[in-house]
């Protein structure tokens, strides 16, 4: 990130620090961008608070399964955002225990959202917390499991025994 980023997004997080004071667990660089990480029960105010401060973009929402690595929680989301004013980018990493995987849902503050939050619950069992249709949306609505877990059988098979169709899900919105 260039001095000039580092010099707009500063007073972003300090703002941040200063109205959620234990909600920012860590600050970190990563490939050029700057990380925090945060408590997973102050989410939502976090997002709001960032949303409010110009990160009006939120370009993914990713899943990771950190079994293997030490660390203090298995799981960790990482929300990857944008400003589009100010030209900025930050990632959100949040850490989720395997024993509580419910996370508030920020699909009320970005529509973009909505789908990225129904993968991650797909793929890894991530609940968010106030999501609108929290479904399957990658797997048939009969499977069992989530595949991208590093415990998921790689080779187990499962009969689907009715057809899937997205389209009510696509009416609604």
């Amino acid at each position: 990130m260039s001095d000039n980023q580092q010099q707009t997004l500063q007073p972003i997080l300090d703002g941040l620090g200063k109205a959620l004071p234990a909600a920012v667990q860590a600050v970190e660089d990563s490939y050029g961008d700057t990380v925090i990480v945060i408590d997973r029960k102050q989410s939502h105010d976090v997002f709001k608070h960032l949303k409010n401060a110009g990160f009006n973009l939120l370009l993914d929402i990713a899943g990771v399964d950190r079994s293997g690595i030490e660390h203090t929680d298995r799981f960790q989301l990482t929300y990857v955002m944008y400003a589009i004013d100010s030209d900025l980018r930050l990632r959100v990493k949040v850490n989720v225990p395997e024993d509580a995987m419910t996370v508030p849902s920020v699909s009320d503050l970005w529509e973009s959202a909505n789908w990225a939050e129904r993968e991650a619950f797909d793929m890894f069992g991530f609940r968010f917390e106030g999501h609108p249709n929290l479904a399957r949306i990658l797997n048939h609505r009969e499977f069992v499991g989530h595949p991208l877990r590093k415990d998921y059988p790689i080779m187990k098979g499962q009969w689907a025994t009715t057809s899937s169709d997205l389209m009510p899900d696509l009416e609604k919105e």
